[in-house]
C-alpha cells in the first residue's frame, strides 16, 4: 500500500474550512433551547455568538441580535443547540474491520481479531480509517475524540496517519498509540519510536494533542510498563489506558503481580500523570478509592461492553465518589457504530436495566457526561465541553423541523431519547462548520467509502479473517 501524501486527500477539499461571519462581530447560532452544560443549564429562545474559534457571548436571541445586528444568524427558532460531544475512548485502528467476530468475549476477540489485524496496519489504513470513523463521529455531534490506535510498530510510523485524517476532517483529537509488547517480534525501541512519531505529528497539528497509550497492564511486560510510566512522566502529556474491562484481566494481574491492575498502576507511578481509564467495569471499593484519590477520569463504553459481554460500568458509584465519567463509542470493531447519540441513549438504558431503577441515570446527567464531564475526565473542561464565553466554539445544532423533534416537552430528554444522526443539522468545531445541513462540506463520502473498501478487503486477506465470516460462524 502506498503512503498518503501530506496534501489533501482526493475525498477532501478546502471547502470545509469556510464559514460565514468572518467579520469582527462574528455570527449567531440560534435555538429554541440552548443547553449549555453550564449555568444556567438552559436558555429558552437563546443564541450563542461565535467570533473566530471562540464563544464570545451566550444569552437570549433577542438580546444578542439586538446588540449585534450585523451578525449572520444560523440555526433557527425551533432548533436545539448543545455543546459538541466529547468521545472519551475509541480506536480508529478498527475502522476497516467492522461487523465481524460477534461470537467472542473480550479475551478471545482480542486474540482472533485484533492480534490478526494489528501487525498489518500501516499509515494509509490509519489515515483512511480515521477519515471513515471521523465522518461518522461528526455526523453524530462529536467534536473531540480520544483515540488509541492499536498496531505493531513499523519502519515507517503508522499513527501519524490518524493526525492527518483528523486535520483534514477538522475534528479535534487526543491521540495515543496503544503500546503493547505482548505480540512476538515487538521491540521496545519500535514502541518508543511510534510514540515519538505520533507526539511529533500532534505537536505540529492545530487540532490534536498527544497522550501516552498503554493497551492494558497485561499487554506490557513489567519492564515495558516501567518505560511507559517514565515516558508519561517525561512527556507530561497524560495517559490513555484500558483498565478493569474484564474479570480475566484482573485475575491475570492478581496472579502474576499480586494486586489489581488499578493498584499496580498506582503503586508504579502511572497515576502521577493525568490518566483516562477506559471501561472500569469490574471494580472493588478499594479500586474506586484509588481512582478518586488520583483524579483518574473514566470512559464509560456501554455499547461495546454489551457486545463483548464484558459487564456494566458502575457509573453511579464512580460519579458518587467524585470521579469524572465520560462516554465513549469505543472502536468500530467492538461497537460497531461510531454513533454518540446511540451511545448516550444506550448508556442511560443500561444503567437503568442493571440497577432496575428508572432514576439510575437521568437524561440531564447523561448529556453532561457526553459534554462537560467527558471534558473534565480528559482535563480539558477549562477549554471545551460547555457553552461558556471564552471556550472553544464547538457546538451541535439539532434540527427542530425533524419529526423526531416536532414536539419537545423536555429538551434534555428529546436529545437523549429522541434524537439520532438524522437530527444533527450542523456541527461546529473551533468555529468552523464541519457539518452543514447534515452533510460534510468538502468531503466526498462516496469516494472515501470506495477507497476504504479496497483497503478493507486487502487487510482482511492479509490478516486471514475468512474464518470469522458469516459462512464460517455458527448459526
Amino acid at each position: 500500500m502506498t503512503e498518503p501524501s501530506d496534501t489533501l486527500h482526493p475525498a477532501i477539499s478546502s471547502e470545509g474550512a469556510a464559514h460565514p461571519g468572518q467579520q469582527d462581530a462574528g455570527f449567531l447560532i440560534r435555538g429554541k433551547y440552548v443547553l449549555t452544560s453550564s449555568e444556567p443549564e438552559m436558555i429558552s429562545d437563546g443564541a450563542v455568538r461565535v467570533v473566530g474559534d471562540t464563544i464570545a457571548d451566550i444569552g437570549s436571541f433577542a438580546d444578542l441580535s439586538g446588540r449585534f445586528p450585523s451578525c449572520a444568524v444560523l440555526g433557527g427558532p425551533n432548533d436545539i443547540v448543545t455543546p459538541g460531544f466529547i468521545n472519551t475512548h475509541g480506536h480508529f485502528s478498527e475502522a476497516l474491520v467492522t461487523g465481524i467476530a460477534e461470537n467472542y468475549a473480550l479475551g478471545d476477540w482480542l486474540r482472533v481479531l485484533i492480534d490478526a489485524v494489528a501487525p498489518r496496519l500501516d499509515r494509509e489504513s490509519a489515515f483512511i480509517g480515521t477519515l471513515l470513523g471521523g465522518v461518522q463521529m461528526l455526523r453524530t455531534g462529536i467534536t473531540l475524540t480520544n483515540d488509541m490506535f492499536v498496531c505493531d510498530p513499523r519502519t515507517t510510523p503508522v499513527t501519524p496517519g490518524v493526525v492527518q485524517g483528523l486535520e483534514e476532517l477538522g475534528l479535534k483529537g487526543i491521540v495515543s498509540y496503544g503500546a503493547s509488547d505482548r505480540r512476538s517480534g515487538t521491540s521496545v525501541e519500535g514502541v518508543l519510536a511510534e510514540h515519538a512519531a505520533l507526539r511529533e505529528a500532534a505537536a505540529s497539528s492545530t487540532l490534536c494533542r498527544f497522550r501516552v497509550g498503554i493497551a492494558t497492564v497485561a499487554a506490557q511486560a513489567p519492564s515495558m510498563f516501567a518505560r511507559s510510566v517514565d515516558l508519561a512522566s517525561s512527556y507530561e502529556d497524560g495517559v490513555h489506558i484500558h483498565l478493569h474491562e474484564s474479570r480475566e484481566e484482573i485475575e491475570f494481574i492478581r496472579e502474576s503481580r499480586h494486586m489489581s491492575p488499578i493498584a499496580y498502576c498506582a503503586q508504579h507511578g502511572l497515576f502521577d500523570s493525568p490518566t483516562l481509564a477506559a471501561h472500569c467495569v469490574w471494580l472493588a471499593d478499594a479500586d474506586i478509592r484509588l481512582l478518586a484519590s488520583y483524579g483518574v477520569g473514566v470512559a464509560y463504553n456501554p455499547v461495546s461492553n454489551m457486545i463483548l459481554a464484558s459487564g456494566v460500568c458502575p457509573v453511579a458509584r464512580l460519579r458518587g465518589s467524585g470521579i469524572k465519567v465520560g462516554l465513549g463509542v469505543d472502536g468500530p470493531a467492538s461497537n460497531d457504530r461510531q454513533d454518540m447519540l446511540e451511545t448516550i441513549k444506550t448508556g442511560v438504558l443500561l444503567q437503568r436495566l442493571d440497577q432496575l431503577d428508572p432514576a439510575a441515570l437521568t437524561a440531564r446527567a447523561a448529556l453532561r457526561m457526553a459534554t462537560i464531564e467527558g471534558a473534565a475526565a480528559l482535563n480539558l473542561d477549562n477549554a471545551v465541553g460547555s457553552l461558556d464565553p471564552g471556550k472553544a466554539a464547538d457546538l451541535v445544532v439539532f434540527d427542530g423541523g425533524s419529526p423526531a423533534l416536532a414536539n419537545v416537552h423536555d429538551p434534555f430528554q428529546a436529545i437523549v431519547y429522541c434524537a439520532g444522526a438524522r437530527e444533527v443539522k450542523d456541527v461546529w468545531v473551533a468555529g468552523q462548520r464541519r457539518v452543514a445541513d447534515g452533510e460534510l462540506p468538502g468531503v466526498d463520502v462516496t469516494a472515501l467509502v470506495r477507497e476504504s473498501r479496497k483497503l478493507a478487503r486487502c487487510l482482511a486477506q492479509r490478516a486471514d479473517l475468512g474464518a470469522l465470516s458469516l459462512l464460517a460462524a455458527p448459526g
